[in-house]
């Protein structure tokens, strides 16, 4: 077999096509590391996308948990300050004698504070507010204010003995402690 001189061979035919054309044309690491840096800089741009994302769904979530925390606990203010006309109202109530209660003259007023009193109570359940327990129980001071401590034998030591000032609720939050006279073991 007798190669054919008047072709060239395909190297020297690939070379004669690229004589015209510049050096860094023909130089292909350029255009990989550029092709290396762009997809380098795209990986990123997704990332920052995906972190926004995260952070707006993160913002979204903690404006509707605030938004229905605001609807759950817009009472608060009022409640606070509704207390103590309910602690009064009670006063009023528990300060009336027994011989009084009795008397015809004053039966329609007692009934009047009374119903008074389970009114205002409608409106604090209405509105997720409840009187916290205290007597009997366990010393709480995530719900309890101790004021006093009293030597009991009956009752055992960090037992609340005695309710001076009744505790609120709202919903899952203290609205007011229940402030209380623990027992202690007499001296």
């Amino acid at each position: 077999m007798t190669e054919d001189k008047t072709q060239p061979p395909e190297d020297v035919a690939v070379a004669e096509e690229l004589k015209g054309v510049p050096e860094e044309m023909l130089d292909n690491r350029g255009e990989d590391e550029e092709l290396a840096k762009l997809r380098e800089e795209l990986e990123v741009a997704r990332q920052d996308v995906l972190y926004a994302r995260a952070e707006t769904q993160n913002v979204r979530r903690r404006l509707e948990k605030d938004i229905a925390d605001a609807r759950a606990y817009a009472a608060t203010g009022f409640a606070r300050d509704i207390l103590s006309v309910a602690d009064n109202l009670s006063r009023a109530l528990s300060s009336i004698p027994a011989e009084l209660r009795e008397d015809d003259k004053m039966k329609n007023l007692v009934a009047g504070i009374e119903a008074t009193g389970r009114e205002i109570d409608k409106v604090f359940g209405a509105h997720g507010i409840s009187r916290i327990a205290a007597m009997g129980l366990p010393l709480d001071p995530n719900q309890h204010q101790a004021m006093i401590e009293l030597p009991s034998a009956d009752a055992e030591p960090g037992t609340v003995v005695q309710e001076l000032q009744a505790g609120y609720m709202i919903k899952d939050r203290l609205l007011r402690p229940a402030m209380v006279a623990v027992a202690k073991k007499p001296d």
